[in-house]
C-alpha cells in the first residue's frame, strides 16, 4: 500500500506519464471536459474534493514550471489568484480568456482532473517543468540562460 501522496490509482498513474511542457488541467465541477480528453473525475459532492487540495497534492508530485488561468481569476476571484501566486512562487504565470481555457487549452491538456469545486473560474492549468538543479547541476554541465537563475 502506498504510504502517502496521491492514493487515487488513475491520477497517480497519469502524473507518471507527464513530461516537460505537458499540461494538466485541474478544473471545477462544471467544466465542459472534451469528449476525447483523458478525464480523471474526482468529484464526489459540492467542494469534495476542493480545488486547492487537489492542486496542492498534484504540485507535491510534479515540477510546475508554469501556471495558466482565465483572465477573470485575478479580478473576479482574487483569493484564488493570491493562493496560486503564493503556492507557485517560482512558476511563470499566464492568462487566457475564459473561452480559450474552456476550448483551446482543454484540447491541449494531456490530463484533465475534475474536482468537486464550486468556485468561479476554478480551472487551472499546470505546465510541467524539470527539476533544474538535478538536470543541470552536474559537473561540466552548462545550464541554458533561462534556467541559470534556478540553480
Amino acid at each position: 500500500m502506498k504510504r502517502n501522496g496521491i492514493l487515487n490509482a488513475e491520477l497517480s498513474g497519469a502524473l507518471g506519464t507527464l513530461g516537460h511542457t505537458d499540461l494538466i488541467l485541474v478544473v471545477d465541477a462544471g467544466f465542459p471536459i472534451p469528449r476525447g480528453a483523458h478525464r480523471i473525475d474526482l468529484a464526489i459532492a459540492e467542494n469534495l474534493p476542493d480545488l486547492r487540495t487537489v492542486i496542492d497534492l498534484i504540485a507535491n508530485e510534479i515540477v510546475v514550471e508554469g501556471v495558466v488561468r482565465a483572465e477573470d481569476v485575478s479580478r473576479n476571484n482574487p483569493r484564488l489568484d493570491e493562493w496560486l501566486q503564493q503556492r507557485f512562487i517560482d512558476a511563470e504565470f499566464s492568462s487566457r480568456t475564459h473561452s480559450e481555457v474552456l476550448g483551446e487549452l482543454a484540447g491541449q491538456a494531456k490530463v484533465i482532473v475534475r474536482t468537486g469545486a464550486f468556485e468561479p473560474w476554478g480551472n487551472i492549468g499546470l505546465y510541467c517543468g524539470v527539476d533544474v538543479p538535478r538536470w543541470f547541476g552536474g559537473d561540466g554541465v552548462v545550464a541554458p540562460d533561462y534556467y541559470a537563475s534556478k540553480l
